[in-house]
């Protein structure tokens, strides 16, 4: 009687929910295509909660004990296609094969499965939900549906008809559906398949981490000590190619155990949901008044950002110019554009390696998928033959895929062969990386290859002091240029900007550092500056969150004086040999500074005060590259001064304003066809 009472529920749930209907129409499908298989797929979409307030003995069925509920919707499915004449191709009700779709899960605690917490309970074979990254995937691969068998003795009746017939279920593996130790109920003789009725479906595998299992990639320990596996998840039918590698997915499944080497944990997945980056609702109240009482200027917010920045790693007022660009990279970052053209990469060359380690090892951690990069594992997708013995090729992620819409930390440029760094280089000009797959290296008729978008921007560093540097320096560089001999020119130019921070320039003061090492070795845990109290760590992780979120759009007077300064910095830093100096890319890269200082000032709109410090910071890269021009910036052009009080900030705003006439005059002069208005007109 209760089974009964749940099929007729099933029933009313499937006409109120519109299923029946859709079933009827799959079955119109299936009954036109005049050809008899093994089984026959059908998805039906649940909704629990709907389910459990009609009935909640069926409800309670689905959520705990799927494949029994199954059956109750495939008894009633077989009735209706007999009561309605649906399929003459259909013979018995074992050829109905029913996928339960879940739309959501009750939100509760038991219905979760964490693989970073104890206990695990995946023994019982019910729904759970999970949320993880996607680090490897492999190719798509085919498996059983539902296989037909036939007693192998011609006598018996069971050697006709659809007596015997093999459907997959979750955790079975191809040998478990397909075997051929099958006996006879009737004779006792052998059962052999009729290969012509085999329904085949795609299959892809795919592993999963917990997002906070990116900690491990961080280079930063909180003290928390945590524990995390990868988590392997099957996809069947419509369902494959529906993840991509680095995002981040809900996936409502059944756990199971698979053997291979080792025996381990599998899901086989039973929907799919992209999880979209939570957007902050605001700033902290630090920040907030802050940007108040900088409102009556342009520059003053920013500034004050660089200069109290890390106060944790470097002294504030130390490493402005570095502070600002790693800002400025951090809010540009993001998901956001498809066209991925707002990425901003960064190499600095120093002669403190360990400071600017722990600076940007600090940095990126102001972010959920900030990574940086262990110098064992591999920056790009790699390729693998897939572990569970299903003749896919697996592809693993690589350090650049999972710092998807933030920042890939390579440490050391000088760490990486060359070959890595040619590979490199490519990917920040295309942002895409392609893997090619060998056929004849791993059993396959044909080669392929699977192209995956770079959403990250990269940082890295080279030592300005290494044996092999010093050994070799260029006497004939020009002047403000640095000797960049030992990096290809072409990975030099794939970087956005490209900062001096040694001994000897502005933003490296010795003494103030030395005082904030020994405060630091004698207190590591104690907060040394004022600066530190009033703008906590968590204050600056929720400004970048806001930030980087920000649409923000060009103003005409912005817009003519990045196109009018990219046309004047090319026109003089072409020669009839050489050519251009300037690659392609380099309007790309004004735009993304422009952008990234609207977005830090939190403005929606770039204004033609935000172009200027793109057009420093990137002429200061310039110099830096191919030596100075007409167009002559000081290293410190946007920190003249030391940041010590309101005068030092008003002194700022001034040296900026004479940079901008000077900018808007070397545009009038060089830029061909430029129109520049001054603010009167």
């Amino acid at each position: 009687m209760s089974t009964l009472k749940m099929k007729e529920a099933a029933l009313i749930y499937l006409d109120k929910s519109g299923g029946l209907q859709k079933f009827i129409d799959d079955c119109k499908y299936y009954n036109d295509l005049k050809q008899s298989y093994a089984v026959y797929r059908f998805n039906i979409l649940i909704n629990p909660s709907d389910v459990v307030e009609l009935d909640t003995e069926l409800g309670n069925h689905i959520l705990h004990q799927p494949l029994e509920a199954s059956q109750v919707f495939q008894s009633v499915c077989f009735i209706a296609v007999k009561t309605l004449s649906l399929m003459g191709q259909l013979q018995t009700e074992n050829q109905i094969n029913i996928v339960l779709k879940l739309t959501h899960l009750p939100p509760l605690p038991s219905y979760s499965l964490d693989f970073c917490e104890f206990p695990h309970d995946y023994t019982s074979q019910r729904f759970y939900m999970m949320q993880g990254i996607v680090i490897a995937m492999t190719t798509v691969t085919k498996y059983t549906q539902g296989a037909r068998f036939l007693c192998s003795d011609e006598a018996c009746p069971l050697s006709k008809g659809f007596q015997y017939i093999r459907v997959h279920v979750p955790g079975a593996t191809e040998s478990a559906t397909i075997r051929n130790d099958f006996l006879c109920n009737l004779c006792s003789s052998s059962l052999q398949e009729d290969r012509k009725f085999r329904v085949l479906g795609d299959k892809q595998i795919v592993e999963i981490i917990p997002a906070k299992a990116l900690h491990a990639f961080q280079g930063y320990s909180n003290k928390q000590r945590f524990r995390f596996q990868s988590l392997t998840i099957f996809l069947r039918d419509e369902l494959v190619n529906k993840m991509n590698i680095g995002n981040e997915y809900k996936i409502i499944g059944i756990p199971t155990c698979v053997k291979t080497s080792q025996t381990s944990v599998c899901i086989e997945t039973n929907s799919i949901t992209f999880c979209n980056p939570k957007v902050p609702s605001g700033i902290s109240d630090s920040f907030r008044c802050l940007l108040s009482l900088t409102s009556s200027s342009c520059w003053k917010f920013t500034a004050i950002l660089a200069n109290i920045f890390a106060s944790q790693i470097v002294p504030p007022g130390t490493y402005n110019l570095l502070k600002l660009c790693l800002l400025m990279s951090l809010v540009q970052t993001s998901v956001r554009n498809k066209e991925l053209e707002d990425s901003l990469d960064i190499l600095i060359i120093t002669s403190d390696t360990l400071l600017v380690d722990r600076l940007l090892n600090f940095s990126i951690n102001l972010v959920p998928r900030g990574i940086r990069h262990p110098v064992s594992a591999e920056i790009f997708p790699t390729v693998s033959r897939n572990k569970y013995g299903t003749g896919a090729v697996s592809v693993q992620a690589g350090s650049a895929l999972l710092a998807k819409g933030s920042i890939c930390f390579i440490g050391d440029l000088a760490s990486h062969k060359k070959d890595k760094l040619e590979q490199l280089q490519s990917v920040m000009e295309s942002r895409s990386i392609t893997v090619y797959i060998s056929g004849k290296k791993f059993g396959d008729d044909i080669d392929q290859q699977m192209t995956f978008p770079v959403q990250c921007s990269f940082w890295s560093f080279v030592d300005l002091d290494s044996s092999s540097r010093r050994n070799t320096q260029k006497t004939n560089t020009l002047i403000g240029q640095m000797d960049c001999s030992l990096i290809p020119a072409n990975l030099v130019e794939a970087f956005g900007l490209l900062i001096n921070c040694n001994e000897s320039s502005p933003c490296h003061p010795f003494l103030s550092n030395v005082q904030h090492t020994l405060k630091k070795a004698i207190d590591p845990e104690g907060l040394l500056y004022v600066a530190s109290k009033q703008f906590t760590t968590e204050d600056f992780e929720k400004l970048l969150a806001f930030a980087k979120n920000l649409n923000v759009e060009f103003s005409l007077e912005a817009e003519r004086m990045i196109h009018g300064y990219y046309l004047a910095s090319r026109r003089i830093r072409t020669d009839s040999i050489c050519g251009s100096k300037l690659s392609s890319s380099a309007l790309k890269y004004l735009v993304s500074l422009s952008e990234a200082h609207a977005r830090l000032n939190l403005r929606t709109k770039v204004i033609k005060e935000d172009a200027l410090i793109a057009a420093l910071l990137f002429e200061t890269s310039l110099t830096l590259k191919y030596g100075a021009t007409v167009f002559c910036v000081a290293p410190n052009a946007v920190f003249p001064f030391e940041l010590y009080n309101e005068e030092y900030l008003e002194k700022r705003d001034i040296y900026l304003t004479q940079c901008q006439q000077q900018l808007l005059q070397f545009i009038a002069t060089y830029g061909p066809g430029t129109t520049i208005f001054a603010s009167d007109e």
